[in-house]
């Protein structure tokens, strides 16, 4: 039984990551096809560099994504905290069931809400759509996703902690920032590396709320891929693969390092 779970996990995840290999292998092929393989180049990531506006769009891309995945964490935290501490239970059920409704509702819903929201703002004061629309739209959609990380660390966390604190004298703001915020911390660290893994891969949304003048990867690499296929788009799908590949790996290290420094305290405090 062991082997063929082991044997259907490797042909699903050959078949998940084969087009993704299959796209990196030919972004090194100098025949500029994926027809057939001549040669290894690095010619195509060396026109993707020297493309200066591919490259102020990877910038605005990285920096919408930062900034949406640092503002949700901060929001997630504090939502994650008032709902957690809510006492009328009614309003905290409706509360995170608005919250699990962001999760599940459609990209074309959400981003065709934004577009009409910021076409109406823009009407009134003149703001066009660019990189204000689509960083609060990423910030929008990340939200729910650190609030989901953080709960489960709450709901885990012993309650005689916090009234160890108040019955040692420490005010409100002490516990939050010395008991609860470092419990919750692996929460938030996930929370964090998911939006923005999220920002980044996002397209759907992206794509209503970008305006003329500002653009983000993922809308880039669809325009440049109706115009026909360039191993450009390869090399640029490689980097962002890479990108994210490199984002999971340091949270999956965090992650463990942190839960190892938690298992030796808890053996010291034993």
């Amino acid at each position: 039984m062991k082997l063929r779970s082991k044997l259907f996990l490797a042909v699903a995840l050959f078949i998940l990551y084969f087009p993704i290999f299959y796209l990196m292998y030919y972004s090194f092929n100098s025949a500029g096809n994926m027809n057939h393989f001549k040669s290894f180049t690095l010619d195509h990531y060396k026109a993707v560099f020297q493309n200066k506006r591919l490259m102020v769009i990877i910038v605005n891309t990285l920096a919408v994504a930062l900034i949406a995945a640092s503002v949700s964490t901060v929001i997630g935290i504090c939502g994650a905290l008032g709902i957690h501490y809510m006492r009328n239970k009614q309003l905290k059920v409706g509360l995170l069931t608005l919250n699990n409704i962001l999760m599940v509702s459609s990209d074309v819903v959400i981003g065709s809400s934004f577009l009409i929201l910021f076409t109406v703002i823009g009407h009134f004061t003149g703001l066009g759509l660019g990189f204000w629309s689509v960083l609060i739209s990423h910030i929008a959609f990340c939200v729910p996703i650190v609030v989901l990380l953080v709960l489960p660390k709450l709901y885990d966390m012993n309650q005689s902690l916090i009234n160890a604190s108040y019955d040692l004298g420490a005010s409100t703001y002490q516990t939050i920032t010395k008991v609860i915020i470092p419990h919750i911390l692996p929460g938030a660290f996930a929370g964090f590396f998911m939006a923005l893994t999220y920002s980044l891969d996002d397209f759907t949304v992206s794509f209503f709320v970008t305006g003329n003048g500002f653009s983000v990867l993922s809308v880039e690499i669809y325009s440049m891929a109706r115009k026909g296929i360039s191993m450009e788009i390869n090399a640029i799908s490689t980097l962002l693969f890479l990108l994210v590949m490199t984002i999971i790996l340091v949270y999956y290290f965090v992650s463990n390092n942190q839960e190892k420094k938690r298992k030796i305290k808890a053996g010291v405090a034993k």
